[in-house]
């Protein structure tokens, strides 16, 4: 990707398929979807079939082998029609399996890969819990072996896909004694594994993105789904938090296009005082103000992907570069997409509280960008973190 953000021949030809396919198939159905709080079941399964899931992974499992650019621009071009959906999108692909894929076995791999890019298998992951949000290292889940079977005992809360998902990836207390070096990773098959549960949590935005409640009760699983080391499941943890923050950019962007796009229509077409809005002054400082966020959130997370590209150990972390550069990502992107979301509303008027015009949608679904995956306040603390470590040289 050149520096002026001109895509390639094969990106163009990217975002125009998915954002063809969003209009066609994916649009039609948002009204009625979002009103009921329904999830699409063959969603996975049409992705498949273009070609777009698991796009990072390599081709020995399915995927397309390419990067987290094109990641973002899947992502952000299935927001202009469903944020929520692409945010279901990348709790899958990326959140769950593009980091079962950095750390399970290589037989599991290739067990559960395929079908992930088919869209066979849906994911979902585990860490957040009632009492453990982001300060993840006081989860109390417990994980006790016995003989060559764990036995886990839990809650986990807000989880998107819980109650559709095939393959769950999760963090359990493995020796809590030993606080952060004494936490495992874990996966299973929700749907055929006893001892577990998944409650619907009802939600006012991000409608038709499936979250739950889940529940572990004496749930057995085989000592063999262990992901990566025995206590060190912070290792595995940390590894995903950068290409996460990074690639939900785009469900945001997605949405701040739309509004952009949705609000310079109305503007042109909705008549006051004999002229269209668009000529007031203060619907045009909006506007501008909305496509200069948008492009600036753009630059941010088009960037940050970049990198982590341009990176061979694309790990991240406490003491890197793209930790930094991913919180601030995804910081940005949530508070401008939040600030254009409410811009858009307010110029679409009392239609923009209506919920068959999508702006109302695109508002509800922003707001969770300031909360989910690090809050605002926590992205900060990375960031600052980053900036202060004595080590730290470049790169602002």
């Amino acid at each position: 990707m050149a520096l002026d953000f001109t895509l390639t021949e094969e990106q163009q030809m990217l975002e125009e398929m998915v954002y063809k396919w969003g209009i066609d198939w994916l649009e039609p159905q948002m009204e009625e979807l979002y009103e009921k709080d329904e999830f699409p079941p063959d969603l996975f399964r049409e992705l498949g079939q273009l070609g777009v899931n698991g796009i990072v992974f390599e081709e020995k499992y399915g995927g397309t082998a390419l990067g987290y650019v094109e990641t973002v621009l899947v992502y952000e071009n299935i927001a202009r029609v469903s944020n929520a959906l692409s945010m279901t999108v990348g709790a899958s692909q990326t959140l769950c399996f593009d980091n079962f894929r950095r750390n399970a076995r290589e037989e599991h791999r290739m067990e559960v890969l395929p079908r992930a890019c088919s869209g066979e298998y849906i994911g979902c992951l585990g860490i957040t819990e009632p009492n453990a949000g982001s300060d993840a290292m006081s989860m109390a889940t417990r994980a006790v072996k016995k003989g060559d079977r764990y036995i886990i005992n839990g809650s986990k809360i807000f989880i998107t896909n819980a109650q559709v998902a095939d393959i769950m990836l999760f963090y359990a207390k493995t020796e809590p004694e030993k606080g952060a070096h004494g936490m495992s990773a874990f996966w299973f098959y929700p749907k055929t594994t006893r001892g577990f549960t998944a409650e619907k949590i009802k939600k006012w935005g991000m409608r038709t993105s499936p979250t739950g409640l889940i529940t572990f009760e004496d749930m057995e699983i085989p000592a063999e789904n262990l992901v990566g080391e025995y206590n060190m499941g912070v290792a595995v943890l940390t590894s995903g938090l950068c290409t996460e923050r990074i690639t939900l950019c785009g469900c945001s962007l997605g949405s701040q296009r739309s509004c952009l796009e949705l609000s310079l229509k109305y503007a042109k077409e909705r008549v006051q005082f004999g002229k269209p809005i668009s000529s007031f002054q203060l619907i045009q400082g909006k506007l501008a103000d909305m496509y200069c966020d948008y492009k600036a959130s753009k630059w941010m997370a088009y960037s940050a992907a970049s990198y982590c590209d341009s990176l061979s150990d694309k790990r991240g972390g406490k003491g890197t570069d793209l930790d930094r550069v991913s919180a601030a990502a995804l910081l940005y992107c949530g508070e401008k997409g939040t600030k254009i979301a409410l811009d858009a509303v307010q110029i679409h008027g009392g239609y923009g509280y209506c919920t068959e015009y999508a702006v109302s949608r695109h508002y509800l679904d922003q707001k969770l960008w300031d909360i989910g995956a690090g809050t605002s306040e926590v992205r900060r603390i990375v960031i600052s973190r980053e900036l202060l470590r004595d080590e730290f040289k470049s790169g602002i």
